[in-house]
């Protein structure tokens, strides 16, 4: 459900009009501009004793539309209430304690949806030790929270308050079927990541990274790269990491240091193999269409809801050509008869399983959730 007044008032007058049931929480969803009083909605929320989770992000996606200002509101039906970790960043030693008590009843019927800090450092490793713990028993998809110039400050909230460098686990009691895809080719490459920490890249080839960059990209574009149009280069010429068996995965570079480090929107490992890759409105539509048949390999039985995660960055790379790439979703919707209108975010990275062997943070990419609920899970028109 899409309100385009995200005030406390709208947002729980919508809210009440779901009469929530106790095995089911709610997700609300809001657009970086004209936020609401986040303190206040949840104490709002919390006097009315409604179970929520939700977060701030750049944009929202309704239909085949775009939206700058409102808020997603939708009601999920959860296995428990969802769970909150705090300080991402720093590896938290408590993960396993606090996710333990769900081992025992998560299974392909369930998904992990998880919303993080996009801002955070250590994000991939966080998603590491969470898949260390479920494998491949639950589907998992999420985003990336935050806002558009990536500045620090909370985005994240929960009964328990607004957070910063944290992330919230919600186990929903729905069957997911993925899609994941970006559309980007290859240009030029490979590179080898001889030294980085973390999600800076400091070496590539043995030689300062921002140097290796710069000439590979000038050679391609024929255009000088300096600091007035850099921003704008990276935009175009992003990363993907060589994955075997899978796509590359994306890696957009959100600065640089004077050192000429590149700190890239996720990890890059040492050896990774690399390449800078280019992208057009023809592959990127495809990748959407590719995205939704993926969601239905196994058919469509009983679905009951329809999740875009599309990185912001996309959208500012296609310009008005993006609202092509949200109408694919919808007419391949349309085309196999589903009557769920697609909605979610423009997110500051992207979540997904890959394959049984992977849980990713990717950049630039479309993850696309369809939910089937199961047969305990009381109907309610999404």
């Amino acid at each position: 459900m899409y309100i385009s007044n995200s005030s406390v008032h709208e947002i729980i007058n919508a809210i009440e009009g779901f009469s929530v049931q106790k095995n089911e929480t709610v997700l609300i969803m809001l657009s970086e501009h004209q936020l609401p009083d986040i303190p206040h909605l949840i104490s709002e929320l919390n006097s009315r004793k409604i179970e929520f989770f939700g977060a701030i992000f750049p944009g929202l996606i309704y239909g085949s539309e775009k939206y700058d200002t409102g808020a997603i509101i939708q009601v999920l039906p959860v296995i428990q209430h969802p769970v909150l970790i705090q300080g991402i960043s720093k590896s938290p030693k408590d993960l396993e304690k606090l996710l333990h008590p769900f081992r025992s009843i998560c299974n392909k019927n369930a998904a992990a949806f998880i919303i993080v800090d996009g801002a955070s450092s250590n994000i991939s490793s966080f998603l590491s030790s969470l898949f260390s713990l479920f494998a491949d028993s639950v589907e998992y998809l999420g985003c990336g929270a935050g806002f558009l110039e990536m500045e620090p400050g909370p985005s994240v909230f929960t009964p328990d308050g607004f957070f910063q460098d944290a992330a919230v686990i919600s186990f929903l009691d729905m069957h997911c079927s993925l899609g994941v895809h970006h559309g980007w080719e290859k240009a030029i490459g490979p590179l080898v990541v001889t030294k980085s920490d973390g999600n800076r890249i400091k070496e590539l080839n043995w030689r300062n990274a921002l140097e290796v960059y710069k000439e590979a990209v000038e050679s391609d574009r024929g255009a000088v790269v300096k600091e007035g149009n850099f921003l704008e280069i990276t935009a175009h010429y992003p990363f993907g990491i060589y994955i075997e068996g899978h796509e590359d995965l994306m890696r957009v570079i959100l600065q640089i240091t004077s050192e000429g480090e590149l700190i890239c929107a996720g990890d890059v490992s040492e050896n990774a193999v690399l390449y800078i890759m280019k992208g057009d409105i023809i592959q990127f539509v495809r990748s959407a269409e590719k995205t939704v048949e993926d969601c239905f390999f196994k058919g469509n039985e009983n679905i009951m809801y329809c999740l875009v995660i599309d990185c912001v960055g996309r959208s500012i790379y296609l310009q008005e050509s993006f609202k092509e790439e949200l109408r694919a979703i919808k007419k391949g919707l349309e085309v196999r008869n589903i009557h769920v209108v697609p909605e979610g975010v423009l997110s500051v990275g992207e979540i997904a399983s890959m394959g049984e062997d992977m849980l990713e943070f990717f950049n630039y990419t479309i993850v696309m959730g369809i939910f089937h609920e199961p047969a305990c899970t009381i109907h309610r028109n999404l």
